[in-house]
């Protein structure tokens, strides 16, 4: 049994009858979100990169067949047809790192139809949920205003593997470190942390804790300072810094109450003891609101470490994405289903200056000064584009892209998202496909 199997059971039986029915000609599905959360006026790619690992890996084996029969609670042999199969497909995608609009597809599968339709569950869970957290991800940074962020989300995610998820999705937007040590080594992300309230609470005294912790760690050190009374803990951490001659590289961190009214009172104590090289650290609770206040109000807070809501993507933890079929066998299909209406046919995005998209036609030429978004990222089951992209690559383009946003999009509070408009020609395609399908007895 492999990853193969974490799918749903639709997918099993759709492509069961494809190939009994011998329909096998290429399909193409295009994977995108309807509708962009409340709170949200764009997105940010993410996810791409483990779903080309997953599709490049992909192959039905016997072991996979038993699972599926299990579940069927048929006999395996009537498994047998699905076994060796694999993708060999091509994939055409939005780079990580891009900000995307509601409509826009983030990735276009096009493969032989039962493989492309056994692809559908993993490609939405892995794009989905990295998507929505790098974009939350994404709303902190341009709330602190260019003041460094960190990771602390692994012990609130839903599991170790969102964990690491989030830890690699915070690096790509601009995060400066995570506390997830495995994701430090294996993505060449700064590894920061301090030590927690059970730490202080150990020694008889904060004085005693603080002075025991630069003992094991005699480099810059970041103390807790609100294990008990904030304002003693700061002027305890001052006298320990001062007495050990330590200022440059090491903070005090602030995780709870009123972070601003705290950091005021903190930074005059460290400034009153020659202590103006001590950063200040705020945690507790954070994402792009508070930190948007703390920054808004002027609080000196020299870096920001969110967890929980940044991790889950609290506020939006899902997005209404979709996996649909846009063509099979060279003829353009769309649903007419309320509200759930799609556009027919092979999809590419047209971006001008200013992030100003138009979604056309993958066979149309682009428009004058614009750039297709979508690249042919694998043909033939293999990536086209070598090695898996760095961290820092993807990186390069958010930032481009970010700095280009529109000003209503990156607002805090009411962010205004653009709506791209269709092209000429998918229009008028969506119009004929439209009557098409809606003529009486026609297939849809």
């Amino acid at each position: 049994m492999s990853e193969v199997t974490t799918t749903d059971l639709y997918e099993i039986t759709m492509a069961l009858s494809y190939l009994r029915e011998d329909m096998r000609a290429p399909a193409t599905f295009s994977l995108f979100v309807r509708d962009l959360p409340p709170g949200r006026g764009f997105l940010v790619a993410a996810g791409l990169e483990p779903a080309l690992d997953h599709l490049a890996r992909f192959r039905v084996g016997r072991a996979d067949a038993e699972e599926f029969a299990k579940a069927l609670r048929r006999p395996v042999a009537d498994l047998e047809p699905l076994v060796g199969l694999s993708f060999d497909g091509e994939v055409r995608a939005v780079p990580e790192g891009r900000i995307v609009f509601a409509g826009e597809p983030l990735l276009e599968v096009t493969a032989a139809l039962p493989q492309a339709q056994l692809v559908e569950t993993s490609l939405l869970s892995l794009l989905c949920h990295q998507t929505a957290v790098a974009s939350k991800a994404a709303r902190c940074v341009l709330a602190a205003a260019g003041r460094p962020l960190v990771d602390f989300s692994l012990r609130r995610t839903h599991g170790p593997g969102a964990g690491m998820q989030a830890a690699r999705l915070c690096a790509l937007v601009g995060f400066a470190g995570t506390s997830n040590v495995a994701a430090a080594c294996r993505y060449g992300i700064p590894a920061a942390g301090t030590m927690a309230h059970s730490y202080i609470e150990c020694f008889s005294s904060e004085e005693q804790a603080f002075r025991a912790f630069t003992r094991t760690h005699p480099g810059p050190v970041t103390f807790l300072v609100d294990t008990y009374d904030t304002g003693r803990g700061v002027a305890t951490a001052a006298r320990v810094f001062a007495d050990l001659g330590l200022a440059e590289g090491c903070a005090i961190r602030l995780d709870s109450g009123d972070l601003g009214a705290l950091a005021r009172r903190a930074r005059a104590t460290l400034d009153a003891a020659g202590l103006a090289d001590v950063r200040i650290i705020a945690s507790g609770g954070l994402d792009e609101y508070g930190v948007d206040r703390l920054v808004r109000e002027g609080a000196p807070i020299d870096a920001y470490a969110v967890g929980t809501k940044v991790g889950t993507a609290a506020d939006a933890p899902y997005l209404d994405a979709a996996y649909k079929l846009v063509e099979y066998s060279g003829r353009p299909v769309m649903k007419l289903s309320s509200a759930k209406v799609t556009a027919p046919g092979p999809k590419q995005v047209f971006r001008g200056p200013g992030l100003h998209d138009v979604i056309g036609l993958a066979n149309e030429e682009p428009p004058e000064g614009t750039e297709p978004l979508l690249r042919t990222v694998m043909r033939g089951g293999l990536r086209t584009t070598g090695p898996p992209e760095t961290l820092a690559a993807a990186r390069a383009r958010f930032e481009a892209d970010l700095a280009a946003l529109p000003e209503p999009a990156r607002r805090i509070d009411g962010p205004v998202a653009p709506v791209p408009p269709m092209s000429t020609r998918l229009s008028a395609l969506t119009a004929v496909v439209r009557h098409r399908v809606a003529a009486p007895g026609a297939a849809s």
